[in-house]
């Protein structure tokens, strides 16, 4: 018997229990490593772009308040613009052009104006949420789902555990270590790729959140810029 036992315990690896898992219980632990490996991809992406957008918004509201003009700023980042702030930016500024060659304009075609701008770079905010906001799924679907599916390696695990025993017509540790083993295995590994799908779920959420907040604050200041420079023509 302690020989039997010796022999398990060394066996009881992690490696050895991939290797020798009943298929199903193999196939559900490549499919949360895979889970895992997608969800790091997913966050390792939306760190890098969510830090991109913070770092060329400030720039960019940096020269927004610089004292340019909106002349200058349509001229500087309408045609080619690069960031999420220039072309919400571009967005409405399209509209207001030929107010640079010198119409006039009267105080109803100036309120006019105003409502399309606005529109128009609710428009252009609404698409660059969607933009940030791709991969939010991947992590939704990898938190909510992982724990389930590694509960139904655990499941068979344990019911592989039974049979052995059934067979065996004995209950010593070689026998029930091996199935018992791998059910745990598949449901740390469900575990281990739900809990950071869901912290980073969380995490860029409100990071969306928070652009969504600097984006509609910065198209409210175009706004009212574009209000002034209206009424000066008006």
């Amino acid at each position: 018997m302690e020989p039997n036992t010796a022999d398990a315990a060394r066996e009881l690896t992690i490696w050895a229990l991939f290797m020798e898992a009943d298929p199903i219980v193999k196939g559900v632990m490549v499919l949360l490593i895979g889970m895992s490996l997608w969800t790091w991809a997913v966050a390792f992406d939306k760190w890098m772009a969510f830090g991109e957008i913070e770092g060329r918004a400030r720039a960019f509201e940096k020269v927004f308040w610089s004292g340019q003009s909106l002349e200058e700023l349509d001229d500087r980042y309408s045609d080619r613009p690069r960031d999420a702030l220039a072309r919400i930016f571009a967005a409405g500024a399209r509209e207001w052009r030929d107010l640079r060659r010198g119409a006039q304009v009267s105080a109803q075609g100036a309120s006019m104006m105003i409502d399309r701008v606005d529109r128009l770079m609710q428009a252009q905010i609404a698409r660059e949420l969607e933009r940030a906001g791709r991969g939010f799924g991947v992590l939704a679907s990898v938190g909510a789902a992982a724990p389930f599916i590694g509960l139904l390696g655990t499941v068979w695990g344990i019911m592989n555990a039974f049979t052995n025993i059934a067979n065996e017509q004995q209950t010593n540790l070689a026998v029930v270590a091996p199935g018992i083993a791998e059910a745990l295995f598949a449901t740390a590994l469900g575990l281990v790729a739900a809990i950071p799908a869901v912290v980073f779920y969380n995490k860029f959420t409100g990071d969306l959140d928070r652009a969504a907040d600097r984006f509609e604050g910065f198209a409210d200041e175009v706004t009212a810029r574009l209000s002034r420079r209206l009424g000066e023509r008006a």
